[in-house]
């Protein structure tokens, strides 16, 4: 990757940045060691099950970055298409109106076969995006199941998102997600069990944070977003 093209990022050009990082994605070299760019922007990773409405809370944690006045990198992992191996873009759809923001970067990349539900550049990825003059970062995985522990390698915090449904599955939940989180949130809290659900992960998950949410509506969100700074 060429310095011309790392200096336009480094200076906010966004056209740039998604160049940058389609250049990544298609290449079968390594471009950026993982010493590279020591920047420090905070990563936020958004995890968990399929079907717990992470792209829907992260959707309106957007909006509370951009009522903070702060700049956000949102990067959204989505299915590989089995036609055309790309990212089947969901997760941007829903994200709509914050594609064309000032203030806000969204990019949809594909798992392409990778099963701990990051891409397999995620790494370099991060890094090139650290470059451009961002706030944060937000990269919300594709939602694989248990084995879904990548994105704590890549993250500053690691935001657990369940739903009430998964309390008989905790103790399986111990061995993988439940280890990982920093913050468990429990969307979806307008359904029943959702209480009894909030204090078995504050049990299984000790000294842990638990947000209940419901993200549709848009409860819960700011108190999430105060806690991610908190801990930050």
């Amino acid at each position: 990757m060429n310095e011309t093209l790392l200096d336009n990022i480094r200076q906010g050009d966004m056209k740039a940045l998604s160049r940058g990082i389609s250049i990544l994605v298609n290449s079968d070299q390594t471009h950026f060691e993982n010493d590279s760019f020591p920047v420090k922007i905070p990563v936020i990773g958004i995890t968990g099950p399929p079907g717990a409405g992470k792209s829907t809370l992260t959707d309106k944690l957007i909006a509370q970055f951009i009522r903070a006045n702060e700049t956000v990198a949102v990067i959204c992992v989505d299915p590989s298409s089995p036609f055309t191996h790309g990212a089947i873009l969901g997760d941007r759809i829903r994200m709509s109106d914050w594609y064309n923001h000032p203030q806000v970067f969204i990019r949809s990349l594909a798992t392409r076969g990778s099963l701990g539900g990051l891409p397999p550049k995620a790494g370099e990825i991060i890094r090139l995006v650290k470059q451009a003059p961002f706030d944060f970062i937000v990269i919300e995985t594709v939602g694989v199941g248990q084995n879904e522990v990548e994105i704590a390698s890549l993250s500053d915090i690691t935001i657990v998102v369940l739903v009430p449904e998964s309390g008989d599955d905790i103790q399986f939940m111990k061995a993988g997600l439940m280890e990982i989180g920093d913050i468990f949130v429990v969307n979806k809290s307008d359904r029943p069990g959702a209480d009894q659900f909030a204090r078995e992960i504050k049990m299984a998950a000790k000294d842990k944070v638990v947000v209940k949410t419901i993200a549709n509506t848009n409860v819960g969100v700011g108190e999430l977003f105060s806690v991610i700074n908190n801990k930050l």
